[in-house]
């Protein structure tokens, strides 16, 4: 992703909600070995990315630093979206020392953890390039990060599918059978919830057609083969946007994106996360 593209993380207030309990966990009643520092020494540190990610989560790192130490310099040599090579120094920082300390693992468990999302979501949708499809993510997140997985997906080039239960409406087999059927269903979702998006999930070629048929916002094909996509997307014919879910991963999602859908969302890109290699390095100011 371009560094230039506006990534709009999260409201300041919400990443400050995060760090809040993410020191209440590890500082608890405070750090018990920064106590062994000076109180007034000043120190200096290099951040050093060990293999090639895409970074996500800078406004995380820098609140941790900064709500121990308001004074803390902070020079970023890449910005959220960027990719790195594999040990490439992309951050300098200096400050005191105990608050150095004790921040450093809270910051580089939001980096870490942030970069490894948006590092997989930009090997899925590099997988995708040459087609028209947009990588979703899905709800299948941390509990607690969940706005801050979806930023790391943007700034991997992914898409956000619904935020939560309350932004937009899914249909799915459970809702469908207690509700009567699909048109049912979406005639229910249409008068309770008339302003939010409408989508359903269907598991075969007749109920896309009744899908269609009814009016709704998007189709989700669930466990469809590439065949049946195939036959999907012609009898859609560009009428309703059709997304792909499940048995998807980087090995088939190219296959998937050129049966011709719209949509593919992974739960793999906050789900099945590997935290990006970092390592902070401190010393002390003479």
């Amino acid at each position: 992703m371009s560094a230039a593209t506006p990534l709009n993380p999260p409201d300041a207030r919400l990443i400050d909600a995060d760090v809040a309990r993410a020191f209440a966990e590890d500082l608890g009643s405070g750090d018990a070995t920064a106590d062994l520092l000076p109180a007034d020494a000043e120190a200096s540190a290099a951040l050093t990315c060990r293999e090639d990610a895409v970074i996500a989560g800078i406004p995380w790192f820098d609140a941790c630093f900064r709500k121990l130490d308001p004074g803390v310099a902070i020079d970023w040599r890449v910005r959220d979206g960027e990719r790195v090579a594999a040990g490439s120094v992309i951050c300098h920082l200096r400050g005191r020392a105990r608050a150095l300390v004790s921040a450093e693992r809270s910051a580089l468990n939001f980096l870490q953890l942030l970069s490894g999302t948006a590092t997989i979501t930009a090997a899925y949708v590099a997988a995708v390039a040459g087609t028209s499809v947009r990588v979703l993510d899905t709800r299948k997140t941390v509990p607690g990060l969940r706005l801050a997985q979806k930023y790391a997906v943007r700034c991997g080039g992914g898409h956000n599918h619904r935020i939560g239960l309350f932004d937009a409406i899914l249909v799915k087999e459970n809702h469908i059978a207690a509700a009567g059927g699909i048109e049912p269903a979406i005639a229910a979702a249409r008068r309770q919830h008339p302003s939010l998006l409408l989508e359903i999930e269907v598991e075969t070629l007749d109920e896309l057609r009744c899908a269609i048929a009814a009016g709704v916002d998007r189709i989700m094909l669930d466990n469809f083969t590439p065949a049946m996509m195939g036959e999907a997307v012609a009898i859609a014919a560009g009428r309703v946007p059709l997304e792909i879910s499940g048995n998807v991963d980087i090995e088939t999602i190219a296959g998937y994106a050129r049966t011709g859908v719209d949509f593919i969302s992974v739960g793999a890109l906050t789900k099945h996360v590997r935290a990006i290699d970092l390592s902070l390095r401190l010393r002390l100011d003479s």
